[in-house]
């Protein structure tokens, strides 16, 4: 969840620390800070510098700017605080003195990390031991003393020793002040990429390849266990048997991180921005969709290579257990409704850190279904290994990030194409995750053989509409405007749904509570009177999912029981469902009904009520507290 950038160059590279770390600032926002090897004639002495802050990146740069920090190498880090509170001394680059009467000389490590050390405290009193003195209460600083107590001389030697004390999760990048052209990084379950300079000059670690975008496109991702070693003009990599690699083994690949996808452009926040990018999100992640066929989840077969994995899988698998969290469970728990009424298919969605540490039946005839923004969620990812190792080989992701540990570990894949999403509230990777699983319900429903040409064609027709749809909902804008005002005096409120929309409320909830801090429950409609509706006033708003379907008249008797306890009710309803504006009832009318696809118009008004909430009690939208976007810890 922390962002990583680092490098060794023949350039003063502070600029491009810095600059990596605003665009890496949504995956962690408590503290930042960057530490290099002092170049000569920077107006410092010679050795590790650093700055440090718990304020937001622009404000670490007027510090690096005032401090005349330059260098040739460096590191740098934003930080989501997982031990320690967010403070400077618990801020990132942590420092090695040493021990003894070197302790308080010149600092001989530096050191970033995302992740957890499981084992901390057991190697913080070893060291303690030893001599070394802590100054944080973070698991990162045993790290940087531990390398220390093994450097002699060689700092990659001195890093490959350490990582093998370390349990739990981590990406790093290490510097040492006898090695003043040299940087090491290191990985095992938290991600970090190597970028290759132009001319081969220079090079980079970073979490993220946006971090890197405009410097360069030459990314080699490190996979589970392997350490880098930087050095102007040369890089070398080891897996986890501790082998040199070929490039063969980890090869160089193009990608095309744009720039200009942190650019806000007109709009006031970046979830405001994404919201309104949703209708070309779903165009895009739906380009090229020419028929419902089960190899468009082969991960060959998407990047231009024939066949036919996934027309196997799905013959032989009569079951889906489906594994995310987040935003990306509730999309599982709308695609159950679908799996089941469609392809007839059972299916179970679990919470994936609750998954991993149960019991549970292990079934090799059932498809595991992973959905993960950024394809590096922790808790996701453990949860697919533990499915493997019961062995359950049929394993499928719905991913935005196709280069990620995520589809690289399932066997079959389909990407989304929402493109880069900096707020930390997901919207646009929420809706395309939709549309890449109702895809999967129409494969797996063709072939189960319960899917005509007819109905084929009919869904298909109705998801390249979504688009157009999508657009006539954003125009709804002004009138949550409207509602977000009332809301915004509000501590509490409940979201009702029934069937396929109970996910959407849910949702909705989240998307709340998330960026304006507002408590915010959701429950299915039917639910209300076994003791929620305990709970209901005129300062509870409900806010009701109402589409026209099956459901609609036990929803609006559902409705009645709010009224009818002073409650004030704010309805999404279709326009035929003839639910009326009145005392105590707030009806916004959708455009139009949508079927079974009617959960991807329905939930964006719901994103734009909390957006604007969020704004009207000015809240930070895009970094709310305590959260991060791309949680790879657990």
């Amino acid at each position: 969840m922390c962002g990583i950038v680092g490098a060794v160059s023949t350039r003063n590279i502070v600029p491009i620390l810095v600059q990596g770390l605003q665009r890496l600032e949504y995956r962690g926002y408590d503290s930042c800070g960057v530490a290099v090897h002092a170049a000569s004639g920077a107006g410092l002495s010679a050795g590790l510098q650093r700055a440090r802050s718990t304020s937001r990146v622009a404000e670490l740069l007027e510090q690096v700017q005032a401090d005349h920090i330059e260098g040739f190498t460096g590191i740098a880090h934003t930080r989501w605080a997982t031990h320690g509170a967010p403070a400077v001394r618990n801020a990132h680059p942590h420092f090695s003195h040493g021990t003894g009467d070197s302790a308080a000389g010149t600092a001989r490590v530096a050191l970033v990390h995302n992740g957890i050390i499981e084992n901390y405290e057991e190697l913080r009193a070893m060291l303690q031991g030893r001599g070394y003195v802590f100054a944080s209460q973070t698991d990162t600083e045993v790290i940087a003393h531990l390398v220390d107590s093994h450097y002699n001389g060689d700092l990659f030697d001195a890093v490959q020793t350490a990582v093998a004390e370390l349990h739990g999760a981590y990406a790093i990048a290490v510097m040492h002040k006898d090695e003043p052209q040299r940087v090491v990084g290191a990985r095992a379950g938290s991600p970090l990429i190597l970028g290759v300079g132009q001319g081969g000059t220079e090079h980079f670690l970073a979490s993220d390849a946006m971090a890197l975008a405009g410097v360069t496109d030459q990314i080699v991702y490190l996979e589970e266990g392997d350490l880098v070693d930087l050095q102007p003009g040369r890089y070398w990599i080891v897996g986890k048997d501790r082998e040199a690699l070929t490039t063969a083994q980890r090869p160089v690949r193009t990608v095309q991180a744009h720039s200009g996808a942190v650019e806000l452009g007109p709009y006031r926040h970046y979830m405001q921005k994404e919201i309104f990018e949703q209708p070309r999100a779903i165009a895009d992640t739906l380009e090229g969709v020419e028929g419902i066929v089960p190899e468009l989840f082969d991960g060959a077969a998407q990047l231009g290579v024939p066949g036919a994995a996934a027309w196997r899988v799905f013959k032989e698998i009569d079951r889906v257990l489906i594994l995310a969290c987040g935003t990306s469970y509730y999309s599982g728990c709308a695609a159950k409704y679908w799996l089941e009424e469609l392809a007839g298919i059972p299916t179970q969605v679990e919470v994936a850190s609750e998954y991993r540490y149960r019991t549970s039946v292990p079934d090799p005839r059932q498809l595991i279904v992973t959905i993960s923004q950024s394809g590096e969620t922790a808790d996701t990812l453990a949860a697919l290994r533990h499915a493997q190792s019961l062995g359950m080989e049929h394993t499928l992701t719905i991913c935005n990030v196709a280069t990620s540990a995520m589809v690289r570990e399932c066997k079959l894949a389909y990407i989304t194409r929402a493109g880069v999403e900096i707020g930390v509230a997901s919207t646009k990777a929420f809706t395309t995750q939709l549309a890449g699983l109702f895809l999967l319900t129409l494969a797996l429903a063709q072939s189960k053989g319960r899917l005509t040409a007819e109905q084929e064609a009919a869904h298909l027709k109705a998801m390249r509409h979504l688009p157009v749809a999508l657009q006539a909902v954003l125009a709804l804008e002004p009138q949550l405007i409207a509602w977000a005002e009332d809301f915004a005096r509000m501590e509490n409120a409940l979201f009702l749904g029934r069937g396929l929309h109970y996910p959407i409320a849910m949702e909705g909830a989240l998307k709340l509570k998330e960026i304006s801090y507002i408590h915010a429950e959701a429950y299915p409609a039917g639910e209300l009177k076994h003791g929620p509706l305990a709970l209901v006033t005129s300062a509870m708003p409900v806010v009701t999912v109402a589409p026209n379907d099956a459901l609609l008249e036990k929803l609006k008797s559902n409705m009645q029981e709010v009224r009818a306890r002073g409650g004030v009710l704010y309805v999404l309803a279709d326009a035929d469902t003839r639910i009326e504006s009145g005392e105590g009832l707030h009806v916004i009318r959708m455009p139009e009904h949508y079927g079974p696809l009617s959960p991807l118009l329905h939930v964006v008004p719901l994103q734009l009520l909390a957006y604007h909430t969020a704004c009207a009690r000015g809240t930070d939208v895009d970094k709310p507290r305590n959260l991060a976007k791309s949680v790879t810890v657990e």
